[in-house]
């Protein structure tokens, strides 16, 4: 399949935006381009099905974890401004929408789900800034992107390392990573990412990784581990649960690590340091 760009209008994008288009028109994803093993071609398809098939109602129902992130990751956001960002597997563009009125130079949002993305391109503050494209082979020169959010995607990927080393060639120096993920306790628990829909129950492939494999994974890309969070269903997501009319697993949810986050910054010269807060 080929990547379709949806340029943006500001005059401040538009130069950087046709950039990505001139590289795509010689990158088709899913081609040579794509150097995924067969096993790892297959997951890539029934995942960007599953999240085709989530997308018409994705933004339709409140979603506790989503509420939690949004609550606790706020705070660790850098000052934008003048700065260019990326919202890796950007979804719907739920953090594109929400950090590109924060002065970025440039905000750009990537994905492969072309349902995901339509329903994205549908919402006026990222209308144009939304690029179709695998999240393991980016189109965008070296050293482009100061910030990167990559939100509840790490576990959809199997070759953690090779998607690692992509962020690596697209950070600048200095840049800041924000990963957030379901958590490999929650995991252990039975807890998956999936939904319902008029088609009945789906379960998306996940591979859940611990802080240490991600840290890892990462620190071989060049870039440093700043901390690790645990973060925790709350008061602010109990009326959620109370809506869905799930009142009685609120405790028990409550109880139980429900994401990770991760935060790394992209070292320079290509030095990376192990260390964790």
């Amino acid at each position: 399949m080929g990547a379709a760009v949806y340029r943006s209008e500001e005059a401040e994008s538009r130069e950087f935006m046709n950039q990505i288009s001139s590289t795509l028109e010689s990158r088709a994803i899913g081609s040579s381009n794509h150097k995924a093993h067969s096993s790892d071609a297959r997951d890539f398809v029934l995942v960007q099905k599953a999240y085709d098939r989530w997308a018409p109602t994705y933004d339709q129902f409140p979603n506790p974890l989503l509420s939690l992130e949004e609550r606790e990751l706020g705070s660790l956001i850098p000052q934008l401004r003048g700065k260019r960002l990326l919202d890796l597997a950007c979804g719907t563009g739920r953090w594109l929408e929400k950090l590109s009125s924060q002065g970025a130079e440039v905000a750009v949002g990537i994905d492969y789900s072309a349902a995901m993305l339509w329903v994205a391109e549908a919402k006026t503050a990222i209308r144009g800034k939304l690029v179709r494209a695998d999240c393991q082979s980016l189109p965008f020169q070296p050293s482009t992107f100061d910030f990167v959010v990559c939100s509840f995607a790490l576990g959809h990927i199997r070759d953690l390392r090779g998607l690692a080393r992509e962020l690596g060639r697209v950070a600048r120096s200095g840049a800041e990573l924000l990963t957030s993920d379901l958590h490999p306790e929650a995991y252990e628990k039975g807890w998956r990412t999936g939904f319902r829909d008029s088609q009945g129950a789906i379960e998306i492939d996940t591979w859940a990784r611990t802080a240490g494999e991600i840290a890892e994974c990462f620190y071989c890309a060049g870039f440093e581990c700043r901390a690790h969070m645990s973060l925790w269903l709350g008061e602010p997501e109990r009326p959620l649960f109370d809506r869905a009319g799930k009142s009685d697993l609120f405790i028990v949810a409550s109880k139980v690590p429900a994401i990770l986050v991760s935060h790394f910054r992209r070292a320079s010269h290509g030095t990376a340091s192990r260390s964790e807060r």
